[in-house]
C-alpha cells in the first residue's frame, strides 16, 4: 500500500493581501458542496448532483496587536468580504504545491481577545463562503 507523508510547514498564509505566515500556527481550508438530489421515480438508490458551494477557512493566529499585524489587518475585514490564499510547502507553487485560493469569502466575527495566564494569545476567525481556486503557475 502506497502512501505519502509530508511535514505541514506551510509556505504561505495570506489575508487580504497581507501575509500572516510567521503569525500562523494552524490553517484549515475546507471545499464544500450542497449535495441536491435528482433520484427518480423508480431508482433503487438516492442520487445527488453539485450545488453550490459553501467554503470554509478557519486559521489560528497569534493575536498580535502590532502595525500590519493580525489584529490591525483583522479589525479591517470583520464584516467584509476579502481573498485567503494558502500554500501547503515553502517552495514554488505547481501541480504539486498549488495556492490555494478562497475569494470573495466573508470573515463575520473576530475574536478581540483570548487571553490566558502564562501562555501566548491566539484566535481563531473563520472566513465563510467565496469561490475555491487553485494557483499553479510559478
Amino acid at each position: 500500500m502506497a502512501t505519502s507523508t509530508y511535514l505541514s510547514n506551510p509556505g504561505l498564509v495570506e489575508v487580504g493581501g497581507v501575509n500572516l505566515t510567521d503569525q500562523c500556527n494552524a490553517a484549515t481550508m475546507t471545499v464544500t458542496y450542497d449535495q441536491l438530489e435528482e433520484t427518480t421515480f423508480g431508482s433503487l438508490a438516492r442520487t445527488y448532483v453539485k450545488g453550490l458551494e459553501t467554503n470554509e477557512c478557519t486559521l489560528t493566529l497569534f493575536n498580535s496587536y502590532a502595525t500590519a499585524e493580525t489584529y490591525a489587518t483583522l479589525l479591517a475585514l470583520v464584516g467584509t468580504q476579502t481573498t485567503v490564499k494558502i500554500k501547503p510547502g515553502t517552495g514554488q507553487e505547481s501541480a504539486t504545491n498549488p495556492i490555494m485560493v478562497l475569494s470573495n469569502t466573508f470573515l463575520q466575527a473576530l475574536p478581540v481577545a483570548n487571553m490566558t495566564l502564562g501562555e501566548l494569545s491566539t484566535i481563531d476567525v473563520t472566513f465563510v463562503g467565496g469561490t475555491f481556486s487553485q494557483d499553479v503557475t510559478p
